[in-house]
């Protein structure tokens, strides 16, 4: 495919420019955008609202939207990345050999970095200014859901490249809405991309890991879970809980299965519950939970221990010990981000240690499972990966490293 070929090109070559550019060039273009979104932003709305016009999914909704709120968060998000030091050719260690051989091991960029991504017009804006300040190349496919509003934010970025003596093609926005673009990207881009970061739902993240001939990161799914101990507050439990679940749905944080201590389920759990139903939460219950609603709530199935609903549902299971909680997260968790409610500092540390989550907490809310909540000033995506990056993908992350070995005439006997 020609035009996939030729933007594969492009970004070995704006790879190859950008190695030898000036950080503070990086930063210049990082400080213009940001300008340029300010210029833009009723044609942004505009754009905007030309994709949610022709959306056909209304649970994709909320992830469209962007409003000056959403723009003002993108700009805030590309301020914190500005912030941070040049990540590249950083020492990370050194030592020297008996024979006198000095080694040093040094941060590089990865290269070429391929996003494939859904809904989130932000993404744009995120990938592209952290895939610069970390040293590399971005070309990304976003979804035809989001055209309009993705092409203009990449193009104003190109706009800021060009403007400060950078190469446009540092950051490219594939325009071909075919389907076939996707597989041809898998399958045939390898002497392009260097990793491919699928964000989206379970049907793409699913492909994109079966089918990819480029290393992958990224998630399949985010099926978060709270464990709620019995040495907990009600209130603070509640509110943690109700955020966890309700403050955004549609996110890959959002709480999706609420494990209960069997001892608090009638102190704790159906407090809890109520307020959730109250508040607009379908609430599917075990047996034993569902005892104290006179069985008058829906009944979880299998199916639902493994559903992540990205809407206002939740499964919630009773257990009898921390050790039965980590079981279930084990047998039906995605090592996405998973959470223990308890004033136990024992129990807590137990939970830490033995889920295999990429992101495990204790008495915070699931939906600070975010590059920007932890400091990174956005991220790439979130990595449930065994092998790193884990969790948040920020530019510390989008680096690699090499050893700089060096001596005087030193020959090896």
């Amino acid at each position: 495919m020609k035009y996939l070929k030729k933007i594969g090109e492009n970004s070995r070559l704006a790879y190859n420019s950008l190695k030898r550019a000036d950080h503070k060039k990086i930063i210049s273009v990082l400080k213009d955008y940001n300008r340029t979104l300010s210029k833009n932003l009723n044609k942004i709305i505009i754009e905007n609202k030309k994709d949610v016009k022709l959306l056909k999914r209304e649970n994709l909704v909320d992830r469209l939207i962007l409003n000056k709120e959403r723009i003002d968060n993108m700009k805030n998000s590309i301020d914190e990345i500005i912030k941070f030091k040049n990540p590249i050719g950083k020492v990370l260690k050194e030592w020297k050999r008996p024979n006198k051989l000095k080694i040093k091991r040094v941060t590089t960029p990865i290269g070429v970095i391929g996003v494939i991504y859904e809904s989130r017009p932000n993404v744009t804006a995120d990938v592209a200014a952290l895939c610069l300040k970390s040293g590399n190349c971005a070309i990304l496919r976003g979804g035809s859901e989001a055209f309009y509003s993705n092409k203009l934010l990449s193009d104003l970025f190109r706009a800021s490249l060009k403007k400060n003596g950078l190469d446009k093609n540092c950051v490219q926005f594939i325009e071909n809405k075919d389907r076939e673009i996707v597989n041809y990207l898998l399958s045939n881009m390898y002497k392009y991309i260097d990793v491919i970061v699928p964000r989206g739902g379970k049907g793409l993240v699913k492909k994109v890991q079966q089918f990819s001939k480029i290393h992958v990161i990224g998630h399949l799914e985010g099926m978060c879970h709270i464990y709620l101990d019995k040495s907990s507050n009600l209130n603070s439990a509640e509110k943690i809980i109700i955020n966890a679940k309700l403050r955004r749905t549609s996110i890959c944080g959002a709480l999706e299965t609420l494990l209960i201590h069997k001892n608090v389920i009638k102190s704790h759990g159906v407090a809890i519950i109520n307020s959730l139903i109250d508040k607009g939460c379908e609430v599917v219950v075990d047996d034993k939970i569902n005892k104290f609603f006179k069985n008058k709530l829906t009944k979880a199935r299998e199916i639902d221990w493994r559903t992540e609903y990205l809407k206002p549902k939740l499964s919630v299971k009773s257990v009898s010990s921390v050790h039965e909680a980590i079981k279930h997260i084990l047998e039906y968790g995605t090592m996405h981000t998973d959470s223990i409610i308890t004033n136990n500092k024992k129990i807590a540390d137990i939970f830490l240690n033995e889920v295999n989550s990429s992101i495990a907490m204790h008495n915070v809310s699931t939906q600070f499972a975010d590059g920007g909540e932890f400091g990174f000033g956005g991220e790439v995506g979130i990595s449930t990966n065994k092998l790193p990056p884990r969790g948040p993908v920020g530019i510390d992350q989008l680096t690699s490293y090499k050893y700089i070995v060096s001596g005087n005439n030193i020959i090896r006997k």
